[in-house]
């Protein structure tokens, strides 16, 4: 494309303009017979400025006609990437720029939209099309929104009652408080605690620094979630089982598909197989947050008790100390562990 061809693309309306620009630029790419890294860099300079000012429309455009390019420019790639299913969906399909930590991490932001559409790519990664297919199904046996006439709606009715079927005996309590967990969760998006200071999610920053594989970062920003010394993130981390570490995200808000990301990132040897990825999900999925949130304000008491003794101070017992005698389950192979507090 010459320059003169740029300079018809001048107009009066800016967003027009941007649009033009942003397709203009994309198609010269694309019809470079071998594009260089000079070029993909050029590219992501002029668009990426330009994505937020252009209608869904265009980057559909772009996502389609780049998922073809045997080379791609990375940056632009993961920015139309993150956007909604409908813009991503060809890049997530077919693009080689995307590694399977990409892939795994954008599972774990976005559910079962980019899921499904992962799960298509060809040669994917046994670990990451188990991932995908887990994620698909959990999202298949969540619970319909609830309708003014079904008994999920009437359970939260204080006046309203429902008579239980005659079978249902004292499960059908359970079976209604898992119901209302999972619409609170639905309705609350969960893992989106906010750091006051910087304004960043507690998922983004444990997935952030687990990936960078260095432990000492993980646990760093393990002690600052749970507000908790350093010696209880380093106990957490160290629990062969990982049943301290899920309990430990549990207590945070983090859904099971970002507790996965986390807990594959800090010991990616725990899940070679699709098994040990679907034992993970299940056993995450059946930890009753209440049980994991006083388990692990337990550790942490005990690991502060524990820092304030050795230098010198007395503090006393915790004063729940059932919880700390129950097992932990080892949530790759299924055999129960002791907590080694």
């Amino acid at each position: 494309m010459s320059a003169s061809d740029f300079r018809q693309l001048t107009v009066k309306d800016k967003a027009s303009k941007a649009e033009r620009l942003f397709r203009a630029s994309i198609t010269a790419f694309c019809s470079l017979t071998r594009p260089s890294r000079r070029d993909a860099t050029q590219l992501q300079d002029l668009t990426l400025p330009l994505l937020d000012r252009i209608p869904a429309e265009a980057r559909r455009y772009a996502a389609a006609v780049l998922s073809e390019c045997p080379a791609l420019p990375p940056d632009l790639v993961k920015r139309l990437c993150e956007d909604s299913i409908d813009v991503a969906a060809p890049l997530l399909i077919k693009s080689a720029a995307l590694s399977d930590i990409d892939l795994i991490a954008l599972i774990g932001r976005h559910g079962e939209g980019h899921a499904r559409a992962i799960g298509r790519r060809q040669d994917l990664h046994p670990t990451v099309a188990a991932l995908a297919a887990a994620v698909e199904k959990t999202a298949q046996d969540r619970p319909a929104a609830p309708k003014p006439a079904t008994p999920v709606a009437i359970a939260f009715g204080p006046q309203q009652q429902v008579a239980p079927a005659e079978d249902d005996g004292p499960r059908s309590g359970e079976a209604a408080e898992n119901t209302r967990r999972r619409l609170r969760a639905m309705m609350v998006p969960a893992g989106t605690r906010i750091d006051p200071l910087r304004g960043v999610s507690t998922f983004a920053k444990l997935r952030e620094t687990a990936l960078t594989g260095n432990l000492v970062f993980f646990q760093t920003a393990l002690a600052d979630a749970l507000e908790a010394p350093l010696h209880a993130a380093r106990m957490i981390t160290g629990d062969t089982s990982q049943g301290m570490l899920a309990e430990a995200l549990l207590s945070l808000g983090l859904t099971e598909e970002q507790a996965f990301v986390v807990a594959a990132a800090v010991r990616p040897e725990r899940f070679s197989h699709a098994e040990s990825i679907r034992l993970f999900l299940t056993r995450y999925r059946l930890l009753h947050p209440d049980v994991a949130t006083t388990r692990t304000r337990t550790l942490v008491s005990e690991s502060v008790a524990a820092v304030m003794t050795a230098r010198g101070h007395r503090l006393p017992a915790p004063a729940n100390e059932s919880v700390r005698g129950e097992p932990y389950r080892d949530f790759g192979e299924g055999r129960p562990l002791k907590a080694s507090l």
